[in-house]
């Protein structure tokens, strides 16, 4: 009896430990670097890193967007993992096509992190700050061109909680058919929490 017992906890410690293993085999499948970022983005003075990596395992090729912040004594933790904030490069949903847009860059600039993206024409940079253990957006802007003489742009402030659109002819600063309206805005969405179709319906 107590030889059966040890046997069936042998069993449950062995398939607990192929569970583990094939999770950390999921989690490592994003084996293909696609940028590296380096910034202070806690204002610690120190370099902190933004890494995209692409999953070569999955048909639809989803990407992965990681934040290691800088700690004191000198080493990188993990602060942020995402696998919804860029689209895959093969969505199912197009069924073997590929989306048509290229990977988002990420820069860090003033202590922000930017994430710009070029989806149908229409170039956007979504704004992140770092505040208490979260990145927050903060600001949108976006641009699209008309293909001939005039742009049309989205300024979105979060914080001020206000959307300014207006138009613009190639050439000139003069500002056309300017429209504001007031936003209704709780919470600043988390980067951790936002997909890359939360961010297009802003």
């Amino acid at each position: 009896m107590k030889k059966l017992s040890l046997y069936i906890i042998l069993f449950l410690l062995l398939a607990q430990a192929n569970l583990y293993s094939q999770k950390a085999a999921r989690q490592d499948d994003y084996t293909f670097q696609v940028q590296k970022e380096e910034g202070d983005l806690n204002n610690d003075k120190h370099d902190d890193h933004v890494i995209v990596e692409m999953n070569l395992k999955e048909e639809t090729r989803p990407l992965r967007v990681q934040i290691f912040l800088s700690r004191p004594d000198g080493k990188l933790q993990l602060a942020v993992s995402s696998v919804k904030l860029i689209e895959s490069q093969y969505p199912v949903d197009k069924k073997g096509e590929h989306n048509g847009n290229a990977i988002p860059d990420f820069i860090i600039e003033e202590g922000n992190l930017k994430m710009l993206t070029d989806i149908n024409n229409r170039k956007s940079t979504y704004t992140f700050r770092y505040n208490k253990g979260n990145f927050e957006l903060i600001h949108i802007s976006r641009v699209i061109w008309d293909g001939k003489n005039t742009t049309s742009e989205t300024e979105i402030n979060l914080l001020t909680k206000s959307k300014i659109e207006f138009d613009q002819e190639l050439g000139s600063d003069k500002i056309l058919n300017k429209r504001k309206k007031d936003l209704k805005v709780n919470l600043l969405p988390k980067i951790q929490e936002v997909s890359f179709s939360d961010l297009e319906q802003f």
